[in-house]
Formats: C-alpha cells, structure tokens, sequence
C-alpha cells in the first residue's frame, strides 16, 4: 500500500514525539538510528501469510544477547540448540554479541545474570524454567533489561519479564505419524524427563500423530523424573524395550542415553530438538528414523527486534508456530537459500521435511501416510491447520495436578474437537495424560 509524503512527514513527526516522550521510560539514553532490519508479521486472510517488511530501528546496533544454560551446552540437544541459536545470530549481525553461563542452578541465576548485565546484556535469558523465574525478581530494578523464561507450566510475566516457548508440538504430531507408521508390535516408548506441562503437551501431540495413522499403537511413557539423568534415562528406556516390548523410542529428556539403548536395542529412534544426527553425528539414519530441529533463534530475533524498536511494553509470552518464520537472507549460513526459516520443523541427516525420513524407514511407510505427513506440514506452515484444534482432548485420568486445577477425571472431555484452545490453556492447563498414553508410574 502506498504512503502519501504528506502522509509520511506526519508519521514521522508522531512517531518522533512518541519516542521523544518515551525515551526515558527504560533508562537508555536518546541513540542514533540503528540497523535496517527484516520484521515478519501474519497477516489475517483465509489463508495466514508471512509478509516481511523492512524497518529502520531506533536504537543504536548493538545488543548483548546473555543465556544462563541449566545444562552443559556440550553433549545436549536443549542448551546445544540454544547455545547454537545465539551464535547464529552473532553470525547473521554483527552488531550483536552472545555471552553465556553454563550449569545455571536457581540459586546462581540472579548473581549470574547481574554479572552479565554488568557486561552489557540487553537481553537474559533462563533457559529453563525452574531456573528462570527468578529473574522476575530483578526485573524491576533493571528496567532497560529483557529478561526471558522458557516456559514449562507456569506463565507469570512482568513487563520486562517475558515468557517463550516454541510450538514444538507441530513438529512431534509430525513425528507421530512417522512411529505410527513404522511400530510392528504397536507399542512406542516415551522416555520422559520431569512431569510438567511442556511434557503432557508433547506426548499428547506424538500421540495424536500416531493415533491418525495406527489407531491400534499403544504409547507408554515413563517419567526419568529430571531433565538431565542420564544413567535413569537409560534405565527407564531399557525398561519400556524389556518390560513393555516397544519397538519405536522418542524421549524428552537431554542425554543421548535413550538414544544409545535404542541402537543396543536395534529400535528406532525418534529425535528431538535437533538433528541429532546431522549436527552431532550422535547416530546415523539406520537407528533414527526421524527428527526435528528448534531454531530457538526465530524467537530471540523477534524479541531483539522489539528490543532494537524501543518497545517499552512488548509483548509478555512468545508462543511461536510453524507459520510465524524469520526472514532471513538468502545467502544465510543457518539455512542457505532460504529465505523464511519456521521455527521448527522435520530435520534429519540436514534434510528437512518428508525428505528428513530416514532412507531405511521410508519404504516401511505407507505412500498415504507419506502425503499427509507433507500435507499437515504444509498446512502447518500456512497456519490452517493444527493438531490441537482438530482433535478432542479427552482426559486418560492421570497427568500433573495444579494449584486449583485438578486433574480431570478418566473419559472427560476437555476440548471438543474443531475448537483451538487458548495458549494459556496449551502452556499452563493442560495437566492430563490422553486417553490412550500409558502412564508408567
């Protein structure tokens, strides 16, 4: 649409006494104009559609992106892919520099954070939630800094205490269909790390995927208790092989341990996070049958973006689908040629898509189930179509019981089918196990 110069000299008069009358608002003294970035917006049509439109920002070009990593970065797909989302950013700007704690525990994370910021972070994150939410606690008293939590249950935000989570499940109701496919013995094991919100909402979409194209597959999932317990991981993985005779394996956990039983086992393996065999060379295509990749940097690059604008009130919880991309260059180093990067998506042996299906899976699956897999992708992406609104959530009468917020009882109906829930309702309510999931105490 075009802008009349008198249109134009108007905005720009508006838009100079706003950031004149605001300026002070977060302690950041008056800068020059900074770097023209690329902002992606969904546009509301029949069908979404991302539209990349180029702005000249506010600040001055430089941002201090700061991660406290719960984890080692070295040997994990979490804080690995946070840790490799941070250095791609530095890669795709220049005028942004990534600083970083590993082994974060709660009680180190505001001493860490106020020694980051002392070095010039603009932006602190905790990478997860346990360790995250004290930095609540300081946000106040850091004004011109944004501080990030990953979600895992919980959705408290301050204005300067901003909450992400990527909608990972998109990518794990894929992957369903891809362990529904290839289960013999109808039975796929899930590895699980502590119970909490952000687990229930993964294995309920992997279920959902499995449920379309194998109505007779039986998931258990067993609970390690922890994020990172490598010894316990294997042990519960071992028991769902023995004891339960599943013969497809996924985790939600942070070692490669459920991977390792799975090749001892001779099973496949379901990835997640990363592509663990492309970017690690953890295994090969033989064991894992599929994966999926968190470009945690979608999210950040938003958050920067607002950051770089001078938004003073931004927006408090950033939960980030397939069809919210990042608009990249083409000649980028994250994704070369691509010119939108979704923030996940199927990656496998650094082939994305239907194409991330392992060369010894694929003819075990169905022509069929081949299609809707890219059929679902793509309506994905487009934002037509979403796991979550297209099926009932009907309680199995197990799961995680709130402050106020029961766990339904065994057959209830939660959500009726065709109805999109809420993203509060997605990040920090739903507390059931499907019917259907086995609950291993």
């Amino acid at each position: 649409m075009g802008v009349t110069k008198t249109a134009a000299a108007i905005i720009a008069l508006v838009v100079g006494l706003v950031i004149g009358g605001i300026g002070g608002y977060l302690a950041i003294p008056a800068a020059p104009a900074g770097p023209t970035v690329t902002v992606t917006k969904t546009e509301a049509t029949t069908v979404q559609k991302t539209i990349a439109t180029t702005v000249t920002t506010a600040r001055a070009p430089t941002i201090t992106l700061a991660i406290e990593h719960f984890s080692v970065i070295a040997g994990t797909t979490w804080s690995g892919a946070h840790d490799r989302a941070a250095k791609r950013l530095a890669k795709l700007y220049p005028w942004l520099t990534y600083i970083k704690d590993e082994e974060v525990m709660p009680d180190k994370t505001i001493p860490a954070a106020r020694d980051m910021i002392a070095q010039g972070a603009n932006i602190v994150v905790g990478n997860a939630e346990f360790m995250a939410l004290p930095l609540k606690d300081i946000a106040a008293e850091n004004p011109s800094v944004y501080f990030v939590g990953i979600i895992a249950s919980d959705l408290s935000t301050e204005r300067n205490f901003l909450r992400y989570f990527p909608r990972q499940y998109q990518a794990m109701y894929l992957e369903g269909l891809v362990a529904g496919a290839l289960t013999k013995t109808n039975k796929i094991g899930v590895v699980s790390g502590p119970i909490c919100v952000q687990n229930i909402r993964r294995v309920a979409a992997f279920y959902l995927g499995i449920r379309e194209v194998n109505p007779n597959a039986k998931v258990y999932l067993k609970y390690a208790g922890d994020w990172y317990v490598p010894d316990v991981e294997s042990d519960v993985a071992k028991t769902l092989v023995d004891t339960y005779g599943v013969d497809v394996l996924t985790h939600y956990t942070d070692s490669v341990a459920p991977l390792s039983v799975a090749e001892e086992k001779g099973i496949w393996f379901v990835g997640k996070d990363m592509d663990i065999v492309g970017e690690y060379g953890w295994s090969t295509t033989d064991t894992v049958a599929i994966s999926f990749d968190t470009r945690w940097e979608v999210g950040y690059d938003k958050m920067i973006k607002e950051y770089l604008a001078g938004v003073q009130d931004p927006k408090r919880v950033w939960f980030i689908g397939m069809s919210e991309p990042m608009a990249v260059p083409a000649n980028n180093e994250i994704m070369p040629g691509q010119t939108l990067i979704p923030i996940v998506d199927l990656q496998n042996n650094k082939k994305i898509g239907v194409d991330a299906i392992s060369p010894k899976a694929r003819p075990l699956i169905a022509d069929s189930v081949i299609e809707l897999i890219r059929l679902r992708r793509q309506q994905m992406i487009q934002g037509v179509w979403d796991p979550f609104m297209e099926y009932a959530l009907v309680s199995g009468g197990s799961g995680l019981e709130l402050t106020g917020l029961p766990i339904p009882a065994k057959g209830t109906v939660v959500k009726q089918a065709g109805v999109m829930p809420s993203d509060e309702f997605l990040l920090a309510q739903l507390n059931f196990h499907l019917e259907g999931i086995e609950y291993i105490p």
